[in-house]
């Protein structure tokens, strides 16, 4: 708001001394709004990128250790996106998906696995990893992204010497990134509700993903947060950071693991269509997985009704789990 005088000042000479009057016009009071910036969004979280950091770098999968040697991991809490898939000998692992953040410290950093061809295929971009059987090594060198391993990264992964190996590798995310890779930016991997749109679906209180062995993975929805707290060997997933991994969704695809499940060999088919229960907003909603006929194609999850799950802006975990399970749900 701005207030405008105009002001006439006149001075008379007068015999003698120097009279001086004015005469004021106050003008009307005018308003003027600002449009509110407006700013790219990172395609990997929905969330609003003021730097445009996301959409000038492409994605950034980092292969890390889910084993109980592996705790504390690093990183993980700024990852877009991450995905949880069994391996062999029933155990899973991670690939985090780093786009909006570079974190310093990712890890540890473990082998690939032939399910990770068919997580990064549609993202490009640089692929991280400590080494691989050759059969891993075969599959990934199919998909079209730069390969990093340990005997090429330099000074972009290093041993940290307070642990002992193989527990004790790690990356340095903004060091990988100079590696390039294409595309800049990655494709979007899920649709987004705007901030005034609640969640669809059934309110959920906590649920179980039950992957083999020792890992299932408890949720529980955090109100504060409004996201969903991990909780790993029964305990509170927490980095090296002192950070809760507490993600905003939780997408669980049902899949056929190729081969069975934890063989050597082994691999997720993400190719067709399946099963899908997506955690949102404290809600859970059934729907589908489906990808078309080429390993480029993203994935879409939708309703029943063929309508598309929006998910809230930020991060988003995985959960590649096994068909002929189900979910523990708890309202």
């Amino acid at each position: 708001m701005r207030k405008y005088l105009i002001a006439l000042v006149a001075l008379v000479v007068i015999a003698g001394g120097v009279v001086a009057y004015s005469h004021f016009h106050n003008s009307a009071t005018t308003t003027t709004t600002k449009p509110a910036p407006t700013y790219p969004t990172a395609p990997l979280t929905g969330l609003s990128d003021p730097s445009g950091t996301a959409i000038l770098r492409p994605a950034l999968t980092i292969k890390v250790e889910n084993t109980p040697q592996a705790l504390p991991q690093w990183g993980i809490d700024q990852a877009d996106v991450v995905y949880e898939e069994i391996v062999n000998g029933g155990i899973t692992r991670l690939a985090a998906v780093f786009n909006s953040q570079a974190p310093v410290k990712v890890g540890p950093v473990r082998s690939v696995r032939p399910t990770d061809t068919q997580i990064v295929w549609p993202l490009g971009g640089i692929f991280a990893f400590s080494g691989g059987a050759p059969y891993a090594i075969t599959s990934i060198s199919t998909a079209p992204v730069k390969l990093v391993d340990e005997s090429s990264a330099g000074t972009a992964m290093y041993r940290d010497p307070t642990r002992y190996a193989p527990h004790n590798l790690f990356a340095v995310a903004p060091k990988l990134f100079a590696f390039a890779g294409t595309p800049t930016p990655p494709p979007a991997l899920f649709a987004y509700r705007a901030s005034h749109v609640k969640a669809a679906g059934t309110k959920v209180l906590r649920f179980v993903v039950p992957f083999p062995s020792l890992y299932p993975v408890t949720w529980t929805w955090d109100v504060t947060t409004q996201s969903w707290d991990r909780t790993l060997f029964g305990l509170s997933d927490v980095t090296g950071t002192g950070v809760r991994e507490s993600p905003k969704n939780v997408v669980v695809m049902f899949v056929n693991y190729v081969n069975g499940i934890g063989t050597e060999n082994s691999y997720a088919n993400l190719q067709g269509s399946g099963n899908a229960t997506i955690f949102s907003g404290g809600r859970e909603v059934q729907g589908t997985w489906t990808r078309g006929s080429s390993m480029a194609d993203v994935i879409q999850y939708t309703t029943a009704s063929g309508k598309s799950i929006t998910l809230t802006p930020g991060q988003t975990w995985v959960e590649i789990l096994n068909t002929g399970v189900a979910l523990s749900v708890t309202k």
